[in-house]
């Protein structure tokens, strides 16, 4: 197995918990407003504004992993790439990434690499960039040594 396939089946693996969880969250909260509707009169729902705003926030999280899943699922990860784009593995002097989603550090056997996505900060410098290239990132240059 290769190394970028072992690191977007992590991703996946990642982004599919947190969807379970949330999924997981919104059925309990769900099932509060509805104890709460059986159980209060018409006057009371104190509890259930709170609730209403907790389901509100986990369906959001859950769009937003959704979402990230999409984007995780689109990679190939038989393609080498020439430049820094999603699925790259960029390789510096310092550390390597990933650039899939905002997952953090992921240690494999070969490694340890960092899931960014390239809407994080580091991931805007180092869009399209090729190997050979340098980025500036808090404050320390960085060579991109190596793209796959």
């Amino acid at each position: 197995m290769n190394t970028k396939f072992e690191l977007l089946q992590v991703c996946i693996d990642h982004v599919q918990k947190r969807i379970e969880s949330y999924k997981s969250e919104i059925a309990l909260i769900k099932e509060s407003i509805e104890s709460n509707d059986k159980s209060s009169d018409d006057e009371d729902d104190s509890g259930n504004s709170k609730l209403f705003e907790d389901l509100e926030k986990n369906s959001q999280y859950l769009s937003d992993a959704q979402k990230t899943m999409g984007i995780i699922k689109s990679i190939n990860p038989n393609i080498r790439h020439e430049t820094c784009v999603l699925g790259s593995i960029i390789k510096t002097q310092e550390n390597s990434f990933f650039i899939s989603a905002s997952i953090g550090k992921i240690d494999l056997d070969l490694g340890s690499y960092y899931a960014i996505s390239l809407q994080s900060p580091i991931g805007q410098l180092m869009k399209n960039k090729k190997a050979g290239d340098h980025i500036e990132f808090n404050g320390k240059t960085f060579s991109i040594l190596e793209i796959k």
